[in-house]
């Protein structure tokens, strides 16, 4: 008898099937004051298996913020063995025609890709043919007035300079990379720190609110003929405006900057690189840059392993018209597992307490994507148990109105009492 009840015992502490972890982690969730007023949809699997552990409101469809990265990143190591930074044709000796392939990292600011910008280097006379058809330069469901600042930088054929200005205070004087920025001084204590103009690339600029040595990036105006303008002016040469020739081969310029591009679109989350990958991916299958066009493909492809179809609109999840479930983007991590490896995931990813949007998270050896707008807070990956075991999961949070630094520490509690308890 005493065996048998040890035995029941036993099995108890160590089964980690759905039946007895989900009750466990309700009550815990019911001890943390800070989801009472908040909507929270949960999905925790193990890695190799496709039972879940968790399943609260995993059917629900949820507002993803940045955790839409996720299946950005998917489709772009799905579609892509190298990325092309850019297409070229020489016309002859003296001259180089290149048109866009969607590419982000030209004198990139936090990621530049120096390989392409020594091809520019090269002693040739270089035209850039701009696309016919490009989408429009804010994705939809963008916040109008989002425009102004860096995580709603513009979509534009071919991105210079992360398409925004660096405005830098530096001894008492203003700044701007690149330079010949229109701006006003607005030395008003009350007035923000640097405001574009809606309509136009002129700033005011309150140097009161601006720090020695800080800068800020605010995003401009797109256009083709600023773009040759400030590729010549960082170059020292002219860029002229061109036209496809008939009958023009274009070859292909690939860039080896793969893992510093991906670590920017998923350790700092960097909304500009997640739009120009799907255009990229666009270009690749279709033609033409349309993200319309690589969402319906990636929707097609993964709808034999995707237990719900993705509400998906953009590449960075700043649309609130992008909905997700759960259950859904624990599968997308699941398949970027077997598409990628286990390696690449812990480079790549924030790590918790160590790199990228996890490094503020009290929670160790778990590799994941936060995704915040106002009112909601994500965090979907990767959790390493104290015994070794991966969990994959995603635990959602909208409609709240606490402070997200509150949400943030409720999710790194969760997170910490599943490290422990999980066998």
């Amino acid at each position: 008898m005493w065996k048998y009840l040890f035995f029941l015992l036993f099995s108890f502490s160590f089964c980690n099937g759905q039946a007895f972890l989900e009750p466990r982690f309700k009550r815990q969730i019911k001890k943390i004051p800070v989801f009472k007023e908040a909507f929270l949809a949960v999905s925790i699997s193990e890695l190799e298996t496709s039972e879940p552990l968790v399943s609260i409101n995993d059917n629900k469809f949820m507002t993803p913020a940045s955790n839409t990265k996720l299946l950005t990143y998917l489709a772009a190591i799905q579609n892509f063995d190298s990325l092309p930074s850019l297409y070229y044709s020489i016309k002859h000796d003296s001259v180089i025609k290149f048109k866009s392939s969607g590419y982000p990292l030209l004198l990139h600011p936090f990621y530049p890709d120096t390989d392409l910008t020594n091809f520019f280097k090269q002693d040739y006379n270089f035209e850039y043919v701009p696309p016919s058809v490009f989408p429009k330069s804010q994705g939809p469901g963008w916040s109008w007035d989002d425009y102004s600042y860096y995580y709603a930088s513009e979509r534009s054929p071919f991105p210079i300079f992360g398409n925004a200005f660096g405005i830098t205070k530096v001894n008492n004087e203003i700044k701007t990379l690149p330079s010949g920025v229109e701006f006003i001084l607005k030395n008003d204590s009350l007035a923000p720190a640097a405001l574009r103009d809606k309509n136009s690339n002129l700033f005011e600029i309150n140097p009161l609110r601006l720090n020695e040595g800080d800068t800020l990036y605010r995003p401009f105006i797109t256009s083709d003929s600023l773009f040759v303008k400030l590729l010549g002016d960082a170059l020292g040469k002219k860029i002229k405006l061109s036209t496809p020739e008939y009958k023009s081969v274009w070859i292909p310029l690939y860039t080896g900057a793969e893992e510093l591009l991906y670590r920017g679109l998923l350790q700092n989350s960097d909304n500009g690189i997640a739009e120009s990958l799907l255009l990229m991916i666009a270009l690749k299958s279709s033609g033409i840059f349309s993200e319309e066009k690589t969402i319906e493909l990636m929707q097609k492809k993964w709808s034999r392993w995707t237990p719900d179809p993705f509400i998906w609109v953009d590449g960075s999840g700043v649309s609130r018209y992008n909905m997700f479930t759960p259950r859904s983007l624990v599968a997308v991590l699941k398949e970027i597992y077997r598409t990628s490896s286990w390696d690449q995931i812990k480079t790549l990813f924030p790590s918790g307490g160590v790199s990228g949007t996890l490094k503020s998270y009290n929670v160790k050896q778990v590799y994941g994507k936060t995704g915040t707008l106002r009112h909601n807070h994500n965090l979907s990956g990767y959790l390493i148990t104290k015994r070794g075991k991966i969990l994959v999961f995603s635990l959602m949070v909208n409609h709240f109105t606490s402070p997200t630094s509150d949400i943030r520490a409720a999710i790194g509690e969760l997170l910490n009492w599943l490290k422990r308890k999980v066998k």
